[in-house]
């Protein structure tokens, strides 16, 4: 009986996930067919706002452009190595200001400070010590996505129930012990949250640097360059559509990867992810 109540959350998970795709591929095609009366009754000028067809149809002929393919796949990078560095930081320390009340109480002015610090408001001293190429938005989408894997590792620890602490404690288990055996698996769900939110995060602001920093690179770099040409908006509109693309394919995997790693935690209708 214990099983089978611990299977009906994730039964009605599963239920429900063809209708929440339905729901969002109609809110897609009626935001897509109310841009597409916009832009063809007038009311805007189509420099400025033209109809979604042709920005979908601008978006497909992007698939065969060499040079957006090649901002793509920098973009791509930035994107990869900007996450990389975000976990390594913000699960080193989380896991310190999680496990320790003292380096939490002397952190969190400095963290309170910096947190609210816009990345892009960092791009120009930033470009000074780094330069303009790719490792700007690599550093830039790395700090400013630190912050939900560091929150969200200091709230998975804390999470981790009092009892089981206390009963390993009184099996002879040490701190460290128990912070590995049984606080950081059990906030697993929680920093999987965390990387999920940092890889969008990430995503956004290197797309921003790309197209603040002035240098023709990724997604970014193409829709900026593409500012001064005919049909500029189309086209900075199709990237666009590529980079929301994009950032929707990466955040379906990773909800598909944390439900296939923590099923035990969605099975008990766990609300981390």
């Amino acid at each position: 009986m214990a099983e089978g109540a611990g299977e009906r959350p994730a039964g009605r998970e599963a239920e429900r996930r063809p209708v929440r795709a339905l729901r969002g591929a109609l809110g897609i095609a009626a935001f897509l067919a109310a841009f597409e009366v916009l832009g063809r009754a007038g009311l805007v000028t189509r420099s400025y706002l033209p109809p979604s067809s042709q920005v979908l149809a601008r978006a497909g002929r992007l698939a065969a452009d060499p040079a957006f393919l090649g901002g793509l796949a920098a973009t791509l990078r930035a994107w990869a190595l900007g996450l990389l560095g975000a976990v390594a930081a913000g699960l080193a320390l989380g896991l310190l200001l999680g496990s320790s009340a003292v380096a939490r109480a002397a952190a969190a002015a400095l963290v309170e400070f910096l947190r609210p610090i816009p990345s892009v408001a960092l791009i120009p001293l930033a470009a000074l010590v780094l330069g303009s190429g790719p490792q700007l938005a690599v550093a830039l989408g790395g700090y400013a996505a630190v912050w939900p894997v560091l929150f969200n590792t200091v709230q998975g620890l804390a999470a981790a129930d009092p009892v089981a602490q206390e009963t390993l404690r009184a099996f002879g288990f040490g701190r460290w012990s128990v912070l590995w055996r049984l606080r950081l698996p059990g906030a697993g769900p929680f920093i999987a949250t965390g990387v999920r939110l940092a890889s969008s995060v990430v995503l956004v602001v290197a797309v921003s640097t790309e197209i603040l920093s002035g240098r023709a690179e990724g997604i970014g770099g193409y829709a900026a360059a593409a500012e001064t040409g005919t049909g500029s908006a189309v086209t900075v509109l199709a990237c666009a559509v590529w980079a929301g693309l994009l950032g929707l394919l990466i955040d379906t995997v990773l909800v598909r990867a944390g439900r296939r790693a923590f099923a035990w935690h969605h099975a008990r209708g766990g609300n981390a992810g």
